[in-house]
């Protein structure tokens, strides 16, 4: 419902097509004057319907879940003429807009793809595609697409470049939104530490960061002296934390990297 919102207030009064599919129905709608909320039932339910028999049932369910009710909801504001949407007055405000909008189809589909499900649309023919390709990249798939809808804007809202601007921002906007909260939740450091002294460091970073670590046996190709490497993971607000206990120990060379996602379940290790 909040999806079909974002349209009606932030897409559909500034004249641009989102990317994907709706993008398509976006621009058919904005030329023949058809219900957006009729054409993404009747380009999603086919591929629902298909999609049943060769992908997995929950995926399915909770995507044409979504889809049946975005497109009445999409419906149901067209007949309420809402007097609360964003009508931009310059270009400036158009790409705020643009903005506005992906940063909430950008929270919306990652809550889709968190419950196992999608938007339907492009999503469809993405999953269609990996189920019989899955070395075969998808980026470059989604990224002509968007291409393609972006160069139909220009001719599509006047011979203008600002859709075309809209659409590329919009695109951008949501993949990055989407990203930040599938992956931020669970994003870390890792830190790597060669030290001479690691039951030392261990006990105190276990002590005041309240992480545990783990110890390898290594030598130094170099000095070919035996050394250990300390490995700990914590999240990002403690890097610094970590930091300052690293500094009290001298002969110490550490590596820090990003760590996209932690799983496990500790809480109950004594």
């Amino acid at each position: 419902m909040l999806g079909a919102l974002n349209y009606e207030i932030f897409v559909f009064p500034n004249d641009f097509a989102p990317a994907g599919l709706n993008g398509l129905l976006t621009i058919i709608r904005h030329l023949t004057g058809f219900g957006f909320g009729y054409m993404s039932l009747i380009v999603n339910i086919p591929l629902l319907i298909v999609a049943y028999r060769y992908l997995k049932h929950h995926y399915v369910i909770y995507t044409a879940l979504y889809v049946v009710v975005f497109s009445l909801t999409s419906l149901a504001l067209k007949d309420l003429n809402i007097s609360f949407t964003f009508q931009a007055k310059d270009g400036g405000e158009r790409i705020m807009a643009a903005i506005a909008a992906g940063v909430f189809n950008g929270a919306f589909y990652s809550v889709a793809l968190r419950l196992g499900g999608s938007t339907g649309g492009m999503d469809i023919v993405a999953a269609f595609i990996h189920r019989k390709k899955p070395e075969f990249s998808l980026v470059w798939v989604i990224f002509l697409i968007n291409v393609f809808v972006a160069v139909l804007s220009f001719f599509a809202f006047g011979r203008d470049y600002v859709p075309v601007i809209l659409c590329i921002v919009y695109s951008f906007v949501t993949t990055r939104i989407n990203d930040t909260i599938l992956k931020g939740t669970k994003s870390a450091a890792k830190f790597e530490v060669v030290t001479s002294q690691p039951e030392e460091l261990a006990a105190e970073l276990m002590a005041k960061l309240h992480h545990g670590c783990t110890v390898v046996a290594a030598k130094g190709m170099y000095s070919h002296k035996d050394k250990s490497l300390l490995i700990c993971v914590v999240n990002n607000m403690q890097i610094a934390d970590f930091e300052r206990v690293l500094a009290k120990y001298a002969d110490t060379f550490v590596v820090v990297s990003s760590v996209a996602g932690t799983y496990g379940n500790f809480k109950k290790i004594k």
